[in-house]
């Protein structure tokens, strides 16, 4: 019996940025198990209004499982802070979004860097099976386990690569992003847009209660999809993402030149 053909990996997406918005850049991260392709209309959206655009693939993404489990946490966070160092070197103002785990990835970033603002959408930073606590050692008796789906997802769906298995390292490795996510947060000074699904099968509530919790209240805004689930970016909801991610991107760049020739 011949192997199933491997899918080919997403490609990253990057756009120069044309026009007015063109000095003003925008990292986006994608999720755990998932690629590009999971934000790539709001990468569109976003570009076709001039802005600067960076998605790169995380490392072990867009393959399968078993490329996955040979990655670590500091591996997906690095490729991501080299997209945004890339394009805040070629921008005046560059921002950071994320979806899921790239939310989490995103707010790191944030706790690093100077950045003017943070857009997320159903961002991670803990999870509903209380196992996760144990996986430090699960994973020496049970490589994998099946992966986290919604019962009834109404998101577009994408080919991704073959991820119909989840390693146990890969989720010990997001159990440690998480944590020094969470830690970081008090080092988040930028203004914060945050976007969550009314009924979200993989990500708790407790994941934007922790952000609330550390970040300034008069600078987070937190704007609930009624009609969405996980992966928002692909559902019923994107518009309203898109619509006010680029209000959030443009009143933001503003403050920051602002801010910078004062």
């Amino acid at each position: 019996m011949t192997e199933p053909q491997q899918a080919a990996a997403p490609l990253a997406f990057h756009h120069p940025g044309h026009g007015e918005n063109a000095s003003t850049g925008i990292a986006i991260c994608h999720g755990f198990t998932g690629s590009p392709l999971s934000v790539l209309p709001w990468a569109e959206y976003l570009a076709e209004r001039g802005f600067a655009v960076s998605v790169p693939l995380l490392p072990g993404h867009g393959t399968n499982w078993r490329d996955l489990a040979t990655t670590r946490w500091q591996d997906w966070y690095r490729t991501f802070e080299k997209s945004y160092l890339d394009l805040a070197g070629r921008t005046n103002a560059c921002f950071v979004a994320g979806l899921s785990m790239g939310g989490a990835v995103a707010l790191r970033v944030a706790s690093l860097h100077p950045v003017p603002g943070v857009v997320l959408v159903n961002p991670g930073l803990s999870f509903y099976d209380r196992r996760v606590r144990y996986v430090g050692a699960l994973k020496y008796v049970m490589r994998t386990t099946s992966p986290i789906e919604e019962e009834k997802p109404t998101a577009a769906a994408t080919e991704d690569g073959d991820y119909s298995k989840t390693p146990l390292q890969s989720v010990h490795e997001l159990k440690k992003l998480f944590r020094h996510a969470t830690r970081a947060l008090p080092q988040v000074d930028a203004p914060a847009l945050v976007f969550k699904s009314a009924v979200d099968g993989v990500i708790p509530p407790s994941s934007v209660a922790t952000i609330a919790k550390h970040l300034d209240p008069s600078r987070l805004r937190v704007v609930s999809l009624p009609g969405s689930g996980h992966v928002a970016t692909l559902d019923v909801d994107a518009p309203t993402i898109f619509e006010e991610s680029a209000q959030f991107f443009r009143r933001h760049a503003g403050d920051r030149v602002a801010s910078e020739t004062s």
